[in-house]
């Protein structure tokens, strides 16, 4: 009797750790995977019995990774296609039959028993516990599994060294029972440095999450920003176009005033004209409305700091690359170069911006060259600076650039800040990134 209990254990254990490591992977979405699968395994329990029957059960136990394991582990990767996942899988699915070999031991210590009352035991909770693994546990492993590389062997670290020890110590060694400290305290010590590693990801992982939370709220700060300059100049513009609209009207002014002789009520009157039309002025580069606007704002900026700009512009009215991804793109880099220009004329020297934009067989290019004063220092090809706020102009260009699969490139020529990047219409969907 306690034979064949032993025997129906092993089997039991067996298919198990088996669903339980199919499902991690989900290698069972498919009908035709699931009847191979089960095929497979109910070979398991055949060869099992041979070799229990041939040889003791001690031999079984040493070649039971070559036995179910590795087979199991090859059968995984060629139901999904992949060699990794599958052996975390496995690992896991090993470890977590732990809790059901526990489970039954601690109910023989308060129950009483020997080996047939425990395996008795492990054979009664083998199908609750698998299925609340199923129904709680394989949802987040699974979702593991998307992750990266680095993610998923993070996660199959502890199972691995799990199932290591357990072979070492228990199936080909006596060394757990034999009570050596080094061996008592290992897992103890496995479990330290698991919960210290845990605590120093996530600490690393909170920061990079509250940078990434602040350079989102500066780069939204930038977009309102940016929209509340296109709707302003937009408004202005608008108020020009009534200007000329009037035109009647306001000469029609100025004639009564001369036919009265008030010249100078006139003169005051044309200047007052003129000045609000200067205010509102904005210069044509292009056929873009957003382009135009936006470049007029910072001509307009530069001139009033005395820095030169000039501008040459070729976009056409309409293009996919949206208003706003143009407007933060534009911002950032003339803000940069306003600002490096400042620094250019601390040292008495003359500032100048230049900007070449245009669009050609749907691919928009774009350069600005402005004076700086020092080198720069470059970091895998992108400029950086150590002084806290500055930077994010900089990663909001890269960002977009990145959405739309495009190329930059950050130099330094003859004395000049050079920015050069083209973006594709035809990849506005795109999400990969090339940099140069």
């Amino acid at each position: 009797m306690s034979l064949w209990m032993s025997l129906l254990n092993n089997v039991a254990v067996s298919v198990f750790g088996s669903v339980l490591a199919a499902s991690f992977c989900d290698a069972l979405d498919r009908r035709k995977n699931r009847i191979i699968f089960w095929i497979c395994i109910a070979l398991i329990p055949i060869a099992q019995g041979i070799i229990y029957y041939v040889w003791e059960d001690g031999f079984l136990r040493q070649i039971y990774p070559l036995l179910v394991h590795v087979p199991l582990i090859l059968l995984l990767s060629g139901l999904t296609g992949k060699l990794l996942w599958p052996f975390f899988s496995v690992m896991a699915a090993y470890l977590c039959c732990q809790l059901r070999r526990w489970l039954a031991l601690l109910t023989v210590e308060i129950l009483g028993g020997g080996a047939l009352m425990l395996d008795a035991v492990e054979l009664l909770i083998t199908l609750p516990l698998l299925f609340g693994l199923l129904h709680f546990m394989t949802p987040a492993v699974r979702y593991i599994s998307c992750y990266s590389r680095k993610m998923q062997c993070q996660f199959g670290v502890i199972p691995v060294l799990y199932y290591v020890f357990d072979y070492l110590t228990r199936v080909y060694t006596d060394l757990l029972s034999s009570g050596a400290p080094v061996v008592v305290e290992f897992m103890p010590f496995i479990c330290c440095g698991a919960y210290l590693v845990f605590l120093l990801y996530n600490f690393t992982k909170g920061q990079e999450e509250n940078r990434m939370r602040e350079i989102q709220k500066s780069l939204d700060m930038q977009v309102a920003q940016s929209v509340r300059e296109i709707t302003a100049l937009r408004e202005s513009q608008n108020l020009a176009s009534r200007y000329r609209h009037d035109l009647r009207h306001h000469l029609q002014y100025l004639y009564a005033c001369l036919e009265n002789h008030q010249i100078q009520k006139a003169e005051d009157y044309i200047s007052d004209i003129c000045n609000e039309l200067e205010q509102q002025k904005v210069i044509q580069y292009c056929e873009n409305e957003a382009v135009n606007l936006i470049l007029s704002s910072f001509a307009g900026r530069a001139e009033a700091e005395g820095i030169v700009m000039k501008v040459e512009g070729g976009m056409k009215a309409k293009v996919v690359i949206s208003d706003t991804d143009l407007c933060v793109l534009l911002s950032n880099a003339l803000e940069n170069a306003i600002h490096a220009c400042r620094e250019v004329q601390k040292e008495g020297k003359e500032a100048r911006i230049e900007v070449q934009i245009y669009e050609k067989q749907q691919q928009v290019f774009l350069q600005i060259k402005n004076s700086c004063a020092g080198a720069p220092i470059f970091e895998n090809g992108v400029p950086v600076s150590k002084k806290k706020g500055h930077g994010i102009g900089i990663r909001s260009i890269c960002a977009i650039v990145e959405r739309y699969g495009g190329v930059y490139t950050f130099s330094l020529e003859k004395g000049y800040f050079v920015l050069r990047l083209n973006l594709s219409e035809k990849n506005v969907d795109s999400v990969h990134f090339t940099a140069v």
